[in-house]
């Protein structure tokens, strides 16, 4: 991996995003320089062509995550309450939430689920732009990059496109167990 590269990269997401997402630490194995990613973070910024209270309660009641993350969803919204999101029998995320500021913000801290989510921190941060929402979404606190990190970073991005679908038109894509049909 060519080490330059990577380091202009990190340069260029610090400048455009504002603040550092990555700590990158460099050690040497012998003859060969290895960066390791201490922390990172996946972000996403998505302009949703309705009000921020529309955006909150998509991302607050159970009806809201089952239009646009997953049918099976159990969630209060109240400050301290679990929230679990289950994709079928492979994915079962509980998340603490932590903040809740109405047509402002949503948080949630997973406390149950793939090893490399837990401790991630989730935010959803809402901005009224004349009736529109800009949303910032970030899923914090990774522990190092991995192909799950990246896998996950796509699947974030194909759910923002759900959550603006969803807000606007009514209709989303959420996640669904499959049926296989036996013959």
């Amino acid at each position: 991996m060519n080490l330059s590269i990577v380091f202009l990269a990190l340069s260029i997401q610090r400048y455009y995003i504002g603040t550092p997402t990555t700590e990158p630490v460099i050690s040497t194995v012998g003859a060969h320089a290895r960066m390791t990613i201490m922390i990172a973070h996946i972000r996403h910024i998505i302009i949703i062509e309705c009000p921020p209270e529309i955006v909150y309660n998509a991302l607050t009641t159970k009806e809201g995550i089952q239009g646009w993350w997953t049918v099976d969803t159990v969630i209060e919204s109240k400050v301290g309450s679990t929230a679990e999101f289950i994709f079928g029998d492979k994915y079962h995320n509980k998340m603490k939430i932590t903040d809740l500021q109405p047509a402002k913000r949503v948080a949630w801290y997973c406390i149950q689920g793939d090893p490399e989510w837990i401790g991630t921190d989730f935010t959803f941060d809402l901005v009224d732009k004349a009736g529109h929402t800009i949303l910032r979404f970030g899923q914090n606190n990774w522990r190092e990059l991995t192909d799950f990190y990246a896998y996950c970073n796509f699947q974030w991005g194909q759910y923002m496109i759900s959550l603006k679908n969803y807000c606007e038109a009514g209709t989303g894509k959420p996640f669904r167990p499959q049926v296989i049909e036996k013959e």
